[in-house]
């Protein structure tokens, strides 16, 4: 049976109460469990959130077939960066095109459990997207706050489609994520950004596929982080399989930040147990354009207690890295999912990762998220006469 341990005061709430953070004190709140089964590995049913769905605290009421991810091995990309043994997790695979969907399958059915009858969320783009899709395919209303001209088209175009109340908010995203708490004070709207345990609780199925298709816990994950609730997640379910013996230790986990959004870098290097919120973050990763993440200190715990670290990259070493993603392996990558590999990169140059090391990083979001930075990053279409000649030599015949 599952049930909410606060990570403040560490009170314990009935999972059932509409909760998104500690009555008490305020706190950020973590779904716990009374027993947990061990689950077979060799088990060949297809991978997916719900193939683990007794490490799940609700049943699959509304699903758009999320998770199974493609693991990719990457060759091509290891030699660049310098490894032997590289793995892109492509997380943009997922059916509205990131990560986000693990969490929304879970979030949006325990939404349903409740009998909630709106959901709402603030966003950099992806999490408004996940949230329109699975809410209409759940029957409910959905209301997104994001910072007005901050957001992807892309991201943007899915929360319209899918038909939620989009609300652009003159700020950033930490005011549409502060505006957006106070709205869903009430039991009436239900909160689905990562301050929700119950989201997060699917996000940690994409450490439980990366596992189950290496047949072995990697050395190291790699995470780009925004607002720390992925690298977060993917800890959390990891210690569980470590506590019933399915993994044998833990992987070191990895965050990555841009130089212009990178607070958990700052409190990492300074040895903080929290983070010191950026007033003005800024960087073409808008995915992980956040100054305040709301679990900044959960990701310090993961990164420290696993001996992973966290690091800082710069948007040219990002770009860089997005079309390595690219024209190397044929992963098509929103720009923060490239800082994984970007950081990830820079780390074998400083020597922190060993080249020998079995990596998995997380490329959090498809490329086609933000098709306009894409093109400004690349180079133009080569313009030519409708004649033949003229197109041999265009391409060079």
């Amino acid at each position: 049976m599952a049930f909410l341990r606060c990570t403040g005061c560490d009170g314990v709430f009935d999972a059932d109460r509409p909760l998104h953070t500690c009555p008490e004190c305020d706190s950020l709140l973590e779904v716990r469990y009374g027993e947990l089964p061990a689950l077979d590995l060799s088990d060949p049913s297809p991978e997916s959130v719900w193939r683990y769905r007794d490490h799940l605290p609700v049943e699959p009421l509304v699903t758009l077939d999320e998770g199974g991810t493609p693991l990719y091995s990457a060759e091509g990309l290891a030699e660049w960066v310098g490894l032997e043994n590289l793995h892109v997790k492509h997380e943009g695979m997922n059916p509205t095109g990131s990560f986000k969907d693990r969490g929304m399958t879970v979030g949006v059915s325990k939404a349903l459990q409740l009998g909630v009858p709106r959901i709402a969320c603030a966003s950099t783009g992806n999490t408004s997207a996940a949230m329109a899709a699975y809410g209409a395919r759940a029957g409910v209303d959905s209301y997104v706050l994001l910072p007005a001209g901050k957001v992807a088209l892309g991201k943007v175009s899915q929360a319209l489609i899918h038909g939620a109340r989009v609300v652009a908010v003159r700020g950033n995203f930490d005011d549409a994520l502060r505006l957006v708490r106070e709205v869903c004070s009430s039991d009436e709207m239900y909160l689905l950004n990562s301050v929700n345990p119950f989201r997060l609780e699917g996000q940690k199925t994409v450490a439980f596929e990366s596992v189950s298709e290496l047949g072995k816990a990697p050395d190291r994950f790699v995470f780009p982080v925004g607002n720390a609730g992925n690298i977060s997640a993917a800890f959390k379910g990891l210690r569980e399989w470590l506590d019933l013996g399915m993994i044998e230790e833990l992987p070191r986990m990895t965050g990555v930040q841009t130089e212009g959004a990178r607070p958990l870098v700052d409190a990492y290097e300074s040895g903080a147990d929290d983070v010191t919120p950026e007033t003005d973050p800024e960087t073409l990763a808008t995915a992980i354009r956040i100054g305040n993440p709301v679990n900044g200190r959960r990701a310090l715990q993961a990164i420290r207690e696993s001996g992973g670290t966290a690091l800082a990259v710069t948007d040219d070493e990002t770009v860089e890295a997005q079309r390595k993603l690219a024209s190397l392996e044929g992963i098509g990558a929103e720009p923060a999912s490239a800082a994984s590999v970007a950081g990830l990169k820079k780390m074998v140059e400083r020597g922190v990762v060993e080249t020998d090391e079995t990596v998995v990083c997380v490329a959090t979001g498809n490329l086609l998220k933000d098709p306009e930075e894409a093109v400004e990053v690349s180079p133009a279409p080569v313009e030519t006469a409708a004649e033949l000649g003229a197109v041999k030599h265009a391409v060079g015949l």
